[in-house]
């Protein structure tokens, strides 16, 4: 970075708050109390993310009279689900791309339903009145290197021959300006009914009194502690007393699963965003982001970026670290040097912005696998399932995860269980030092990639014969 450009970033963090804007909201909601004692229930969620969100919620939707209780570690939405960027993608399979590489027999199917599930997002936003500014104004993939021109012109051209480009629109270099004004855009792909924004703390807080509503019983700060087979159901241990269920669901994602053979699936990598304080009108039209979508460029290292309801600039992504042995630790949730790169990076896309200033900076642990989308599975002779390994598109497809372990917990056969995405696991991460050594070189080998027209090193084409993936 030169230091001028450094110089400048760093000026423009000076007041930023370390704290998730989504969370600093005067309308949070207050704690609800942890549990004490013994409860008895026919459904236990672990987990008030997004995930354990859903699942309660459907359950009791399925079946009102199904007694649901749902505990969480800390307050509801308080990691991932209420620190990411408010991108609700309809793609179950983390982009077109990932999804036609290892399910292209079933990609069309996979596509329907999560057409499906954000067409139930939206109508459950309606149904239960969230306050979340649901804004269903797509996203568009934008190219900043020519080789990500002719990738996205590809990804256009095979999604037309598979007939999934409906809602699809190739942007030329012009045309994607005339929606996003910066100079490093040189073509795109608008997916105008595929992506909602929304805030995401207030869809977590939204779907907590949901469910309170329908009659679940929701208990904070409450960690579920072990779990164990009792009788015919299930006993998970709390710090204060104990849930005795018939089925447990399990939403924990990021955080080690109750299910311990589970745990080598996936690894916790962490996420950075920004947001800059409220645009003026001036500097909205200076950019002319009228159309409000959501963007993403095409590197291996991205950036994604949105407009807020208060009309300031979230710019998250690029770095995605991991930390040795796998640790998800409060100390990581903040990373100077990445806000420095982030903020650097900002003003390379959007000089005309120059002097805006940043508000907040923080970071969070996304749960990763190496299929880069949810897998899924029961434990405990059908007792226990579990849904984890979102990474980072889990704001959507985190519903669907919670109709899948609502099927599986039921016995039954649906066209969400026959998937066989569904039925596969990923290849797990290997143990240390071997993880930590293979992640670091796949991105070092991914920022080569991005330096080198995308060509991809013998590394990484290796990896994708083994189908492992990393990437921000």
């Amino acid at each position: 970075m030169a230091p001028v450009a450094m110089r400048l970033a760093a000026q423009s963090l000076s007041d930023a708050q370390p704290v998730p804007f989504w969370l600093e909201d005067p309308g949070k909601p207050g704690a609800l109390p942890a549990l004490t004692g013994t409860e008895k229930c026919d459904l236990l969620v672990v987990g008030g993310g997004y995930s354990g969100l859903w699942t309660a919620l459907l359950a009791k939707e399925r079946d009102p009279s199904r007694d649901v209780v749902l505990i969480e570690a800390r307050e509801v939405g308080w990691a991932a689900s209420g620190r990411n960027g408010g991108f609700c993608a309809a793609s179950l399979t983390h982009g077109f791309g990932n999804g036609l590489a290892r399910w292209p027999g079933e990609l069309g199917k996979l596509e329907e339903l999560g057409e499906r599930n954000l067409d139930a997002i939206e109508a459950a936003v309606a149904r239960y009145s969230l306050d979340c500014d649901f804004e269903r104004t797509g996203e568009i993939d934008v190219a900043t290197e020519p080789y990500q021109v002719e990738e996205l012109q590809e990804w256009y051209a095979e999604a037309d021959r598979l007939g999934l480009a409906g809602g699809l629109e190739l942007l030329d270099r012009d045309a994607v300006r005339a929606e996003v004004d910066s100079p490093t855009f040189l073509g795109g792909v608008w997916d105008r009914r595929g992506v909602a924004m929304l805030n995401p703390a207030k869809l977590a807080w939204g779907l907590k009194r949901a469910c309170q509503d329908l009659g679940v019983r929701i208990y904070e700060n409450t960690p579920g502690l072990d779990l164990v087979s009792v009788g015919a159901g299930m006993g998970v241990r709390t710090p204060y007393g104990r849930v005795l269920a018939r089925r447990v669901a399990l939403g924990t994602n990021v955080f080690p699963s109750l299910v311990k053979r589970v745990r080598h699936y996936t690894v916790p990598v962490y996420d950075y965003a920004l947001t800059t304080e409220p645009l003026s009108a001036e500097q909205l039209a200076a950019i002319g982001w009228k159309n409000r979508q959501g963007l993403g460029d095409s590197a291996n290292q991205f950036h994604y970026f949105r407009i807020t309801a208060d009309n300031r600039i979230l710019w998250g992504g690029y770095d995605a670290i991991y930390r040795f042995g796998g640790r998800v630790s409060a100390e990581m949730d903040h990373r100077p040097e990445t806000y420095l790169t982030l903020a650097e990076h900002f003003f390379r896309c959007f000089p005309q912005l120059e002097g805006l200033r940043f508000s907040h900076a923080w970071g969070g642990a996304i749960d990763t696998c190496s299929r880069f989308s949810a897998f899924f599975g029961t434990a405990y002779r059908g007792k226990v399932a579990y849904a984890a390994g979102f990474t980072g598109l889990g704001v959507g497809a985190t519903r669907f995860g919670g109709d899948v372990m609502l099927d599986l917990l039921a016995g039954e056969r649906t066209e969400r269980t026959e998937l066989e995405m569904v039925r596969s696991k990923p290849l797990p991460f290997p143990p240390e030092p071997i993880a930590w050594a293979g992640i670091g070189l796949t991105k070092w080998s991914l920022a080569r990639a991005d330096e080198n027209g995308g060509r991809r090193n013998l590394w990484l084409k290796t990896m994708d014969r083994l189908g492992l993936g990393f990437d921000s």
